[in-house]
């Protein structure tokens, strides 16, 4: 389990802080609309006070909060099909005004009115007609149909929790922080109680170019709550962004909470939605408007419900949209969620996006009030169409620095926010500053940093992880670690790390050394990232094991199943560089010389002739690509974890072994490449595709040969073969694909029990092909190395031969919210001794 996950700060944060909310003399109307026809609640009616820029929507509930610290005196109420209502404020006070609505003189004769009966999808019903035509014109009515676009883009990111007991801050471990619960917000949202705990805010410039294509965003300035040194903050901020991504409707798919939703204008989309004409409205310029709302066929899946309203100016273009998240689709922790989009009809005719709001409410369950409320709201402005610029305006490249881009003077915000803060979200960013220098939050924090993410931080470097101090194997036994790093409060371009461990067993010290300069003067986490980094490390290993996001060491990777004792010790000195670019294609080179000794029942290394060798040491020269478009990440001050999208990642590397340079003993060449992608099956999940090959050339012993990724532990592990022993297959050249699917509850939503427990399931297949040639073949070069014997002479390692190895998975994930437990078979090479054909194996996983 990667403890360094930013959702590992998120639900910490959730549980230690609170924060600020309205104070002051300003001008606060709150209420309800309704129709005044029916007495029902309107949804997403604009309210402004008049002669001012200052506006907002009612929520789903038809309740706004509307505020201000200048003296106006009268408010606008606007809705389609209404009349617009003007009333009176008494301006520096909080007030309750309900507005009822009367239907416009202006509707056309043909209203339909919406009841609560529904009528039966037919082929010919107008509503499907009408969508047909949105879909069929929705590559005009994208911005990307403009040879050149640009435009203003303001995101507001805030979290708050709700509904917090009054008991709360009368606790003995919050009396400390009594000023954060003074500030509630109980006036935005109906029902809710608000104490916001976290605030971001990002202007950026967008630049598009149509041919060749070409986005370029140039971030203006950026302003975020900052919880210190025991928080990665921004990796926290990345992860909301990524369950709050952006949403176009006219994409065929919308990206929310980690899950694909299907457009209800996907070209799909009459397939899996019910649509109704509910309103035609005329609006004051002229303009026709639809009124649209539509159902999942099936309520079970991933789909929106809601409204949007098309033009009839010929375009069939979205001017307003309202979607929600079907309550009955298998989501965890949100209790509800909902986008609606505005449009703003533009000089040439057209409509561009001008606000996109998100909010969700999270929650451990219905029953409980208190939960997390989250909002993101964007807003755009400032368009500029068809407006050519230099070829140097859309090319990627470094943006302003990032402490001058996030040190912008209030003056700055107070001139270029296209959007108003209340005072409660004004405040959150003093309130947290606050509340970080008191001690008594910084030593907690500390605690919580160890527990979550299994570092201990001292300002300058910190301690850990945690989760290797202890573990255990054949060769070492007890194995103690301690380790650390330092932090960019130590440097900005020098990174040091280091650790030491110590086995009872074998009674030998590991250690690590390891110095990274960066290039660029950013933290070597931070994409893009360009340095030179030299290291040394003496460690035990298993051969074929290359573990990239967990340390091998790491306490839960020490219970294995059957024999496991074939170890080697490794001295490893290695000289790296890597450069990213921002279209994110990156490539490294590298320097490596190794010697490996064989330990456990692997030692000594023995030839057919009957030679003995207690040590294997080559030296290799490496260069490597990789290209990964869009790719997103949770980044903080002291991590970089890729976040898994729809986008391909391809890499190519090439080793070559250096003959007597530095010791080395052995000259071939190695050439590995793979591609990883995943697939989005709206609405049946998705899937993740890896395809993976490489070939040697030349003639080496087995420990240099492609010892393919075998896995002996109880875990369910994505990229290893599960119930392949270690070191059983070796080849020099082969090819593989895996394939790992998750429908996200397609099929259990549809069986009553499944679907209240809320388990999803998955299937999986993996297939690995190769092959030795002759000139690798020990049986016939009584110079390489034998593969390894058990003591009883039978062997343990093998060449692929004409059949691959395959093995695949059927099981069920989201088990109490984060088990994944597969039933795995074993299909090919079932006569090997000391295999399991068949097992059960876990992961753990935090999601949506």
């Amino acid at each position: 389990m990667n403890f360094k996950s930013p959702n590992n700060h998120f639900l910490a944060l959730t549980f230690l802080f609170i924060s600020a909310s309205l104070f002051g003399q300003n001008t606060v109307v709150t209420g309800i609309i309704t129709d005044a026809s029916n007495k029902q609640t309107l949804p997403y009616v604009s309210i402004a006070f008049t002669g001012s820029t200052i506006g907002v929507v009612t929520n789903n509930q038809g309740v706004y909060t509307i505020r201000s610290a200048k003296p106006y005196t009268q408010i606008k109420v606007s809705y389609l099909g209404f009349k617009d209502a003007l009333l009176n404020v008494v301006p520096g006070k909080e007030q309750t005004i309900n507005v009822r609505l009367l239907p416009s003189s202006k509707q056309l004769n043909e209203v339909v009115v919406k009841t609560n009966k529904r009528p039966k999808y037919v082929n010919d019903n107008p509503a499907v007609e009408l969508i047909r035509k949105v879909i069929a014109n929705k590559d005009k009515n994208r911005p990307e149909s403009y040879n050149y676009v640009e435009y203003k883009e303001y995101d507001k990111m805030q979290f708050s929790l709700s509904n917090l007991s009054d008991k709360v801050s009368e606790r003995k471990l919050f009396r400390k922080y009594k000023f954060l619960f003074e500030n509630k917000d109980s006036v935005s949202y109906p029902g809710k109680t608000l104490l916001p705990i976290y605030m971001k805010e990002r202007l950026s410039q967008v630049y598009y170019r149509k041919a060749p294509e070409a986005t370029r965003t140039a971030v203006l300035g950026e302003k975020s709550v900052d919880f210190g040194p025991g928080f990665d903050t921004e990796g926290v901020g990345q992860y909301f962004k990524h369950l709050y991504e952006k949403v176009d409707i006219y994409d065929n798919s919308i990206m929310l909470l980690g899950r694909q939703f299907l457009s209800p204008i996907a070209n799909s989309a009459p397939t899996y939605y019910k649509y109704f004409i509910t309103d035609t409205l005329l609006m004051d310029n002229g303009e026709k408007l639809i009124q649209l709302s539509f159902t999942p066929r099936n309520t079970n899946d991933v789909l929106f419900e809601g409204d949007i309203y098309i033009t009839l100016d010929g375009n069939y273009a979205v001017e307003k949209d309202a979607l929600n998240i079907n309550k009955n689709i298998n989501v965890n922790f949100v209790r509800s969620m909902h986008v609606d989009q505005s449009f703003e009809l533009s000089k040439d005719g057209r409509y561009h996006l001008s606000r996109s709001n998100t909010f969700a409410d999270f929650g451990v369950s219905v029953k409980r009030k208190a939960g997390l409320f989250g909002v993101r709201t964007l807003t755009f402005k400032n368009y500029e169409i068809n407006k050519p610029r230099p070829d140097t305006t859309y090319l990627p490249r470094p943006e302003v620095a990032d402490e001058e881009v996030k040190n912008r003077p209030e003056s700055f915000w107070a001139q270029n926010r296209l959007d108003t803060l209340s005072q409660a979200e004004a405040k959150v960013y003093k309130n947290i500053d606050s509340l970080v220098h008191m001690p008594s939050f910084r030593r907690t924090a500390d605690i919580v940093n160890l527990l979550f993410a299994g570092f201990k931080n001292f300002g300058k470097f910190e301690i850990g992880p945690a989760s290797t101090f202890y573990s255990f194997n054949p060769v070492e036994g007890l194995r103690l670690r301690l380790g650390g790093r330092t932090t960019a409060d130590f440097s900005k371009r020098y990174f040091l790390e280091a650790y030491g461990a110590y086995g009872f067993k074998d009674q030998r010290w590991k250690y690590f050394l390891a110095g990274t300069y960066s290039l660029n003067n950013k933290s070597i986490y931070r994409f893009p990232q360009h340095y030179i980094r030299a290291s040394f490390q003496r460690e035990t290993k298993i051969p074929g094991q290359e573990l990239q996001f967990i340390q091998e060491d790491n306490i839960l990777l020490s219970f294995k199943r059957g024999r496991n004792d074939k170890y080697l010790y490794n001295d490893n000195y290695r000289l790296d560089y890597v450069s990213e670019y921002e279209n994110h294609f990156s490539y490294k080179l590298g320097l490596k010389k190794t010697t490996q000794t064989p330990t456990g029942s692997l030692f000594p290394f023995i030839s057919s002739q009957n030679d003995i060798f207690n040590h294997l040491t080559t030296s290799e020269a490496s260069i490597g690509f990789r290209y990964a478009p869009k790719e997103q990440y949770y980044q903080g001050k002291l991590f970089r974890t890729p976040i898994i999208n729809q986008y391909p990642i391809m890499s190519l590397e090439f080793t070559q072994g250096l003959k007597n340079v530095l010791g080395g003993e052995y000259n071939y060449s190695n050439l590995t490449a793979r591609f990883d992608k995943r697939f989005y099956i709206a609405p049946f999940g998705f899937n993740d595709v890896t395809v993976e090959g490489g070939k040697i050339f030349g003639q080496v012993p087995y420990p240099l040969l492609n010892i393919h990724r075998a896995n002996q532990t109880f875990a369910y592990v994505i990229d290893s073969y599960n119930l392949m022993n270690f070191l059983e297959f070796v080849s020099d050249k082969s090819a593989s694909f895996n394939i790992d699917q998750h429908f996200g509850g397609f099929f259990f939503n549809k069986v009553p029990l499944f679907k209240k427990l809320k388990w999803r399931e998955t299937a999986s297949v993996k297939a690995l092909f190769g092959g030795l040639s002759n000139q690798n073949n020990p049986s016939i070069h009584p110079n390489l190395y034998q593969f390894p014997i058990d003591e009883n002479g039978a062997p343990i390692t093998y060449a692929l031969g004409n059949k691959p190895y395959v093995e695949g998975s059927v099981g069920i994930e989201n088990i109490f919210k984060f088990i994944r437990v597969d039933f795995v078979k074993r299909f090919t090479y079932l006569d090997h001794p000391g295999i399991a054909d068949w097992g059960i194996r876990t992961k753990i996983k935090f999601d949506f």
